[in-house]
């Protein structure tokens, strides 16, 4: 498979055509192998608008929905971002070629390994790939200026909220209900978080952050 031709295509017609405009996350998503961070079996589909299966219940998020979290996100070449749910690494390569570090938290042995190992192989140094409960985040590497969370989320966990910047900012695909979610922008101001809604999309839940089942009487 001629893997160089599907990148520019699903540069062209997955992200230029959906709102995507930063110059950044379109050179790195142009020039970062995509089929290295998924399984060897599923490379032929590593370029398609769907959420790739990784195993054990994780997916590599759909490139359009990974690309307008990014971009929503604003990040700043002297950032230093916190991705919660790293998986094979494929979000932190891309958040890598924006920001000055990225601490990427991945309790997967397995997709850690993967992760550390392609990232090393596309010497993408200022990455730390970090074992710890996706619901912890990185709390010793405090304060960050964005968090990105690397598949959907029923609600952003207060613990992590904690680990952010004053000004600074989290993204995440925002699904209360299963279903379809939202991609959203939080701000801290004041020790606060407001909220904005930038698109739609369908993203698989990261365990740990589905909705928490409700007792009826």
């Amino acid at each position: 498979m001629d893997y160089s031709a599907a990148r520019r295509r699903m540069v062209e017609n997955q992200i230029r055509t959906n709102r995507v405009t930063d110059p950044l996350i379109i050179e790195a998503m142009a020039e970062i192998p995509r089929e290295l961070f998924v399984p060897e079996t599923l490379r032929g589909i590593a370029y398609i608008d769907e959420d790739v299966p990784l195993g054990n219940g994780r997916y590599l998020m759909e490139p359009m929905v990974q690309a307008l979290l990014l971009q929503a996100a604003e990040i700043d070449a002297d950032d230093v971002v916190l991705e919660i749910g790293g998986g094979t690494g494929y979000g932190a390569a891309v958040i890598a070629r924006m920001a000055s570090a990225v601490i990427s938290v991945e309790p997967d042995a397995a997709l850690a390994e993967t992760a550390s190992a392609r990232l090393a192989e596309l010497d993408l140094t200022t990455v730390t790939v970090v074992d710890a409960p996706l619901t912890d985040g990185c709390p010793d590497q405090a304060p960050y200026d964005v968090i990105v969370f690397g598949g959907a989320i029923s609600r952003v966990p207060p613990a992590i909220a904690d680990q952010l910047a004053e000004g600074g900012r989290i993204v995440a695909m925002v699904a209360e209900t299963p279903g379809m979610g939202r991609g959203t922008v939080f701000l801290k101001i004041a020790g606060s978080l407001s909220r904005r809604i930038d698109f739609d999309a369908a993203t698989p839940y990261l365990p740990g952050f589905e909705p928490q089942p409700t007792f009826r009487f």
